[in-house]
């Protein structure tokens, strides 16, 4: 089947972009300067079957939650964006619609941070970046789909996160989760699928409804957190979260004092990390 036009635009977005713009190492020879297939599925979250049929044209109606993956894996500006969306025969999401698109100004200050780890998350804690150094530090994020992709999902259903907890620090942390949830969906009320996030939540956790239904509030705050790396072993680190005003997005930020042994650790992981991606 010939490509569509929306693989073609993929394709020719796809070679424009080099792997360390999106911070990948080059990896061995190469016929083209642009992405690999394999390395936009990995920036984007989907399989490189998808991308492959996509491309050719063997694969079509992809759903917003792709087109937007694949937007912020390509770099695109505004106006791409929407033309994207536009191929897909989408429209571009609304206000009424927690933002998944990573502004130009956000995109710089991640790329800038090269050397701690970071990750991107939406206004419902959906991830939607994460750079080499954090996918070393908490595990790679890539092979995550739908749901698995969200903070709160994983927390109350999924397999959890690498971060150590005591009581206090947990009942803390699940309350800013809740609270942070109940305010997404008090601002997006028109969100499907943050609606179908919510049921799941309530319908497949009886600790997450109890918290739910008690109007549990918190709010973050900067926290040193002990991560169990499989490699390395504990890692205790400060961990920030800034929001971005207007697009509510949160940008959480791993840093360790500088020359402490966490310091060493994060160093190592970071590099066993890259090696890991690279093959």
């Amino acid at each position: 089947m010939a490509a569509t036009e929306f693989g073609r635009a993929v394709r020719r977005w796809r070679d424009r972009v080099s792997p360390p713009d999106v911070g990948l190492p080059e990896g061995g020879q190469r016929r083209a300067a642009g992405l690999r297939r394999e390395e936009l599925a990995l920036l984007a979250g989907i399989s490189v079957d998808y991308v492959t049929r996509l491309e050719q044209g063997r694969a079509s109606h992809p759903s917003d939650q792709v087109v937007e993956a694949l937007a912020r894996a390509l770099r695109l500006s505004a106006p791409e964006r929407a033309h994207l969306f536009g191929l897909a025969g989408l429209a571009v999401p609304g206000p009424d619609v927690a933002s998944a698109y990573l502004t130009p100004g956000v995109q710089r200050l991640i790329d800038r941070m090269t050397g701690i780890p970071v990750a991107v998350f939406d206004a419902t804690w959906t991830l939607l970046s994460a750079n080499p150094p954090y996918a070393a530090l908490m595990g790679d994020p890539s092979q995550a789909r739908g749901f698995e992709r969200n903070a709160v999902w994983r927390h109350f259903l999924g397999e959890g996160t690498r971060a150590r907890h005591t009581p206090e620090s947990l009942r803390t942390f699940e309350a800013v989760l809740v609270a942070d949830l109940r305010s997404a969906a008090a601002r997006y009320p028109a969100d499907q699928r943050l609606t179908r996030l919510i049921a799941e939540l309530r319908g497949g956790s009886a600790r997450f409804a109890r918290l739910w239904d008690s109007g549990a509030v918190g709010r973050h705050e900067s926290a040193r957190k002990v991560i169990d790396h499989p490699s390395v072993g504990p890692v205790e680190l400060d961990c920030d979260v800034l929001t971005v005003e207007g697009c509510d997005l949160h940008i959480m930020v791993y840093t360790a004092e500088p020359g402490s042994e966490a310091a060493e650790r994060l160093a190592l992981l970071t590099v066993l990390g890259t090696q890991s991606l690279t093959g």
